[in-house]
């Protein structure tokens, strides 16, 4: 009995092929009766998001608001402030213990930029700075992209008044 049963096994096992090579699996190049409507490769549906990206990713700031900036203020304090310093004005501590400054927001070439620059710059780092689009949410990076240019727009009033001849209220 104890020899049936080992042989019935031997002949089971020797039957099988464990590497997978007669493996039924769909092609994309050709239709098959799972997919209906077609070939597996298709189209994602309208509305998905890719894996790590929200509906926020996109190439427009949300609207200004008061909110955004105090947000955007509240992240930039806690991102941004260390090297940035609290005006933008790269004089953060990080700054002043040896670390090499990053451009001053006041820099002409980064006031006249786009505030989608901002965004991209906090979603993937510029020179040295490492991008925190992994660290910060995609609406915490426009806040402090927004706040950003709140700041620029705070020292051009400044820069003005301390002209020359320019009167004070």
């Amino acid at each position: 009995m104890r020899c049936a049963v080992l042989l019935a096994a031997a002949l089971t096992l020797a039957g099988c092929d464990l590497s997978m090579n007669r493996q039924p699996k769909a092609s994309p190049e050709r239709s098959a009766s799972l997919w209906p409507s077609g070939p597996p490769v298709q189209p994602p549906p309208a509305g998905v998001v890719a894996l790590g990206q929200t509906a926020q990713d996109r190439d427009q700031p949300p609207p200004m608001s008061l909110a955004l900036l105090e947000r955007g203020r509240e992240r930039f304090d806690i991102y941004c402030m260390a090297c940035h310093g609290l005006r933008g004005h790269a004089d953060g501590p990080v700054v002043q213990r040896g670390f090499p400054a990053p451009p001053s927001f006041d820099n002409p070439r980064l006031v006249a930029a786009p505030i989608s620059h901002f965004y991209d710059v906090a979603s993937n780092g510029y020179g040295i700075m490492y991008g925190y689009g992994d660290r910060v949410p995609a609406d915490d990076r426009w806040a402090i992209a927004a706040y950003v240019r709140a700041l620029q727009v705070a020292d051009q009033g400044h820069a003005a008044a301390s002209r020359p001849g320019a009167q004070t209220p």
